[in-house]
Order: structure tokens, then sequence, then C-alpha cells
């Protein structure tokens, strides 16, 4: 069953970074996927917030941050250490690699763990940025696909993961909250 599963993502994965590649994604996704504007970006809304946001917005920067070192230390230092799953870019040939493939293992994305873990967690809380977070963070679990150190299953784990931890996030915020007021 898991020789299965690992085929069918052998077949999406050379799906999405083969026969998708395209001049506009070879451009795109290694930008998307940038550690550098990942961060900048990160930043920049976190200035944002605690500048322009009122006291309930400045408490959820201190949880989004909180979430995003639980789903960074449990996908790197502890699921990817457990699971021990080459990257792509190690173990198939032919493949379209976009950036350095890094030395670490592939299973889950950090990426998608983090992107989504704090797009879960905001869009509890600002319903209207609800949709572009979203679209933001498949863009950029996507590309980790698109530049070839990720396979579909790593990116759809780390989601998942994003997405619990994300959730609990939530949780603590609105009993926080309530305790607060």
């Amino acid at each position: 069953m898991l020789d299965y599963l690992a085929g069918i993502d052998r077949i999406l994965f050379y799906f999405i970074n083969v026969h998708l590649a395209n001049p506009i994604t070879d451009f795109i996704m290694p930008l998307i996927t940038s550690d550098m504007l990942l961060r900048a970006i990160y930043g920049a809304i976190v200035v944002v917030l605690l500048w322009r946001g009122d006291r309930r917005l400045r408490w959820l920067v201190l949880f989004l941050a909180v979430t995003l070192v639980i789903t960074d230390q449990l996908s790197s230092r502890v699921l990817k250490t457990l699971f021990e799953r080459p990257r792509p870019c190690h173990e198939l040939s032919a493949i379209n690699l976009l950036v350095a493939c890094g030395s670490g293992f592939s299973m889950p994305s950090s990426h998608a763990a983090n992107v989504f873990g704090q797009t879960v967690l905001f869009s509890y809380h600002v319903k209207a940025a609800r949709w572009y977070l979203l679209l933001f963070a498949t863009l950029v679990s996507l590309s980790r696909i698109f530049v070839g150190v990720h396979y579909p299953f790593d990116v759809l784990a780390g989601g998942l993961l994003g997405y619990l931890v994300g959730s609990m996030g939530a949780v603590a915020f609105q009993k926080f909250e309530k305790w607060r007021l």
C-alpha cells in the first residue's frame, strides 16, 4: 500500500514539476518559495499589525509567532527526522530543479506547515483576509513542488499540520480573549 501511494506521489510530482513547468512558473515559483521573500512579507505584516493594529491584533501577533515556532519545530525537528523521507531532488532524475536541493528530509514540507498555520490562525480572526491568505498559502505550498524540493504528499502533510496547529492557536486565542475580558 505504501509503495502504491509513493508511486502516486511520484506521478503527481512529475506532472506538476515537469509537465506543468513553463517559463512563467520557472520564473515565479522560485520567488514565491524564497525564504527571504517570505520573511520580508511576514515581517512587514507584523510591523503593520503592531503599528496600525488595535490591542486585539497586537495580541494576535504573539499567537502567530508561537504558532510559527510550533509548526516549524514540529515539521523540521520532529516529523522530518521521524519519517526521514529523501527529497525528490535527491532520488529522482530528469526533474525541473529550480533552487538548491537542500540537505534535509522532505516529509512534511515546513514551508506548507508554516504558511498554513499562520493562514488558519489569522483567518479565524480576520475573516476579510481569508481568501487572499488561502490563495497565498496554496501558492507557497505548490511552489515547493514546482521548484523540485518536495513531493505533493509532503506539501499535503505540511498543510494539514499547519491547519491543525493554526486551529489550535485560534482556539487558544479565543480562550485568551475571553479570559482577558
